[in-house]
């Protein structure tokens, strides 16, 4: 019976996430949850006794995977240049993921106060991990330096966004450029020979840089 539950409880949160993505927030209600999920619709209150409910229970649930999965992809990266290259990239693969902006596009107005601190304690645990790397980088002020990461990456965000923009893989390449060499690393005519490699942690084996500076 409890798996039973269980199951339909995913259901439903998967009919959610499928509504939010093909009709924004004012898709997600009962009606269309019973529908698709050929429940009746008194049957999808006894899961979830509200929408504000409900919406917690899918942050709860994709926010700690999402963390997850950028903490997964710094893992199998090699050296503390590659793990932030890694951080850049996967960030903004989930940013430009449509059923990852659904979900915080609906969580925005939804949340209670609990539901936000798991959130940020998720949250909490990745930039911990964004500053533990950048500190075994060399930098002096790796706190700060995440911060400035997370900007890069909003700002990322909305270059790609706009009509006309690049396509989402070369704001990466760009975005993750700027990160590791700074502006001077960026669109000069050098920097186009290698910034594929550059962009994907790589960079040139006889090519030292240190941290938050010029190439040594």
């Amino acid at each position: 019976m409890a798996e039973h539950r269980a199951m339909r409880r995913d259901a439903l949160l998967e009919a959610a996430r499928v509504l939010l993505v093909d009709g924004g927030a004012k898709a997600l209600t009962f009606a269309a949850l019973a529908e698709r999920t050929g429940l009746a619709r008194s049957s999808v209150y006894e899961y979830f006794p509200s929408r504000a409910a409900l919406v917690a229970e899918l942050c709860a649930n994709d926010f700690p995977l999402w963390a997850a999965e950028v903490s997964a992809a710094m893992d199998a990266a090699d050296t503390p240049r590659a793990k932030v290259a890694a951080y850049v990239r996967a960030q903004l693969a989930l940013a430009t993921d449509r059923r990852h902006q659904a979900v915080v596009a609906v969580s925005a107005s939804e949340l209670d106060d609990a539901t936000r601190a798991e959130i940020r304690a998720a949250h909490g645990e990745l930039a911990e991990l964004v500053v533990s790397v950048l500190r075994e980088w060399g930098h002096r002020e790796p706190a700060t330096v995440a911060g400035l990461l997370r900007g890069v990456v909003e700002a990322a965000v909305a270059a790609g966004s706009g009509d006309g923009s690049p396509p989402p893989e070369r704001v990466a390449e760009l975005a993750v450029a700027l990160v590791l060499d700074g502006v001077a690393g960026v669109g000069s005519a050098a920097s186009e020979v290698v910034d594929v490699r550059t962009a994907r942690g790589l960079g040139d084996p006889g090519h030292r840089q240190e941290p938050g500076g010029a190439p040594a």
